[in-house]
């Protein structure tokens, strides 16, 4: 009897084993099947804006409690590589351009005609004294590569958040990227510092069609530290793969040009 028992009481617990087992062999393949669809939504929205390559005219507006600037700017890039910006307007600030090549950076001022080429140090420093960083207009940051993700998720929208790996070097501490479902656009990101603490926003609204892809076409970037600042930019126009956009108009002779 005691023996019978002691079978019984082994095949339960063999059985009670193999369903924790299954439990946490299904957990994980969830775990890891949510992490790898975090990274696909993550790459659809980071190359919602761009093609094999693409041209944009935008409007940048600044706006702080003492004053508001606008600034009217062409853009060009060749996939995440290469990305040429050239301020239109105001006059006093036409010409001024931006140039990436890979992971390197360089601005031209032209009232002092000279090129400065962008040091790594400087990458999360203010582009043309907006709230976007040189880092942010450049997409130098590779958030799947340098951010673990995980997934959440509601009927309207995906919440993925990312947290930087041991070996990444950031200012962030989490970005939370939420993206609409219906439209599969991004709504906003949220930018925390190692303490938890909200840093800034970006929002996207205003969707509108650009070669049939739909986008936000208004990003609005909001420092959480500094009341009353904030930057826009407005996508006026956006063409992808235009026969214009060339290897020429990433050179550093094209980014000294005068026009």
């Amino acid at each position: 009897m005691e023996s019978l028992a002691s079978n019984g009481h082994s095949h339960h617990q063999l059985k009670a084993g193999l369903t924790c087992s299954v439990l946490f062999l299904c957990l994980f393949s969830i775990q890891v099947s949510g992490a790898e669809r975090a990274i696909e939504i993550i790459d659809e929205m980071e190359a919602l804006y761009q093609g094999a390559s693409s041209s944009a005219t935008m409007t940048m507006i600044v706006e702080t409690p003492q004053f508001e600037r606008t600034m009217e700017m062409e853009a060009s890039s060749i996939g995440t590589e290469k990305s040429f910006i050239r301020i239109l307007s105001p006059r006093k600030d036409r010409g001024i351009a931006t140039l990436k090549l890979d992971m390197e950076m360089w601005n031209f001022l032209p009232k002092i005609n000279r090129v400065i080429k962008v040091p790594p140090s400087m990458m999360m420093g203010s582009w043309m004294g907006s709230d976007f960083t040189n880092d942010d207009l450049v997409k130098q940051t590779t958030l799947t590569d340098e951010y673990s993700l995980t997934l959440e998720e509601t009927d309207e929208q995906y919440a993925i958040i990312l947290v930087p790996k041991e070996e990444t070097v950031t200012v962030w501490g989490k970005i939370d990227y939420i993206v609409n479902k219906e439209y599969m656009v991004p709504v906003a990101q949220n930018f925390y510092d190692d303490n938890g603490e909200i840093i800034r926003k970006l929002e996207f609204s205003e969707l509108r069609d650009f070669s049939g892809r739909m986008i936000p076409s208004r990003l609005e970037m909001i420092p959480m530290n500094k009341e009353g600042n904030k930057t826009i930019i407005i996508y006026d126009e956006l063409k992808f793969d235009p026969p214009e956009v060339d290897e020429s108009i990433f050179t550093l002779r094209n980014l000294r040009s005068r026009f």
